[in-house]
């Protein structure tokens, strides 16, 4: 299996290095709240394929999973770091993470959903990488310094990720007829929430008009290139005229979130301030 980004350094020391950022007090608090956005997204995302460990299919899978798992809260940590420095108010990453409620936290509604069978998981990973895999490469030539510098350090992971998980789509597409109806049951459960993944909040839209973010239609056109191609050789259809559920960038949630934050900040908050 290919060694990949859980032994690489977090950010921590790095991000200390580099200058708090000169915007103006609405700047500033825009790029805070993108920044949460997306350490929100890869702590959930993280989260929930960390379920996996030890009822992986394979044992190489079963670690394959958790290693992505670690990746994506590593990168959860730097991008945490880096808020709480944007925020400046004395909180840590800790208090991002485990101090905040539901309508609190910003992540796209796809990556609350739950695992389902290894088909759901390599299917809502596989729609999740390709949005990643492309952001963080367009993110590496952000004027923000501090976004810049995690997305070329977690590209490296993600270009990992996205090769694994089409891998997966095309092995389990076109496999066996019980796998390949796996895979076509899971694009219909998970398809619906791939649209929010570009719909641009406000926040976005002024980050976009401030040079900070790319443009998300680039982003999904070659997040359409890469999926045909993908289900193509995996023998799946491409869905048509799905409605897109959206919302999760909104604070909205589906009921998943509620259940996966009551296991993820137990410890926390029934022993406040504990550490290792």
């Amino acid at each position: 299996m290919p060694e990949h980004g859980h032994k690489t350094p977090h950010l921590q020391e790095h991000l200390l290095n580099i200058p708090v950022p000169d915007y103006a007090p609405e700047l500033r608090q825009l790029v805070f709240d993108y920044t949460l956005q997306l350490a929100d997204t890869s702590l959930i995302l993280g989260h929930r394929l960390s379920e996996w460990c030890g009822h992986g299919p394979i044992l190489e899978q079963d670690l394959a999973m958790a290693n992505i798992a670690l990746d994506l809260i590593g990168e959860t940590r730097s991008l945490y770091q880096y808020a709480a420095t944007l925020e400046g108010k004395g909180r840590t990453e800790d208090d991002l993470a485990y101090l905040r409620s539901a309508v609190e936290y910003k992540n796209p509604l796809l990556v609350e959903q739950p695992n389902g069978d290894f088909g759901d998981t390599v299917m809502r990973q596989f729609l999740f990488d390709g949005f990643h895999y492309f952001l963080l490469k367009a993110l590496k030539h952000s004027s923000d310094q501090g976004l810049s510098a995690i997305a070329a350090k977690s590209f490296k992971e993600a270009s990992y990720h996205i090769k694994w998980s089409s891998e997966w789509v095309i092995r389990l597409g076109d496999g066996t007829e019980e796998s390949k109806h796996r895979m076509e049951k899971a694009v219909g459960n998970l398809w619906m929430y791939s649209g929010e993944l570009f719909m641009m909040t406000d926040t976005e839209k002024q980050l976009l008009e401030a040079g900070i973010l790319p443009d998300y239609t680039s982003i999904k056109q070659q997040w359409d290139e890469h999926v045909a191609k993908v289900f193509s050789e995996a023998t799946l259809e491409v869905p048509q005229q799905v409605y897109m559920q959206q919302g999760g960038k909104m604070g909205k949630h589906s009921e998943h979130l509620g259940y996966i934050l009551t296991e993820l900040q137990y410890l926390q908050r029934t022993y406040p301030g504990l550490e290792w």
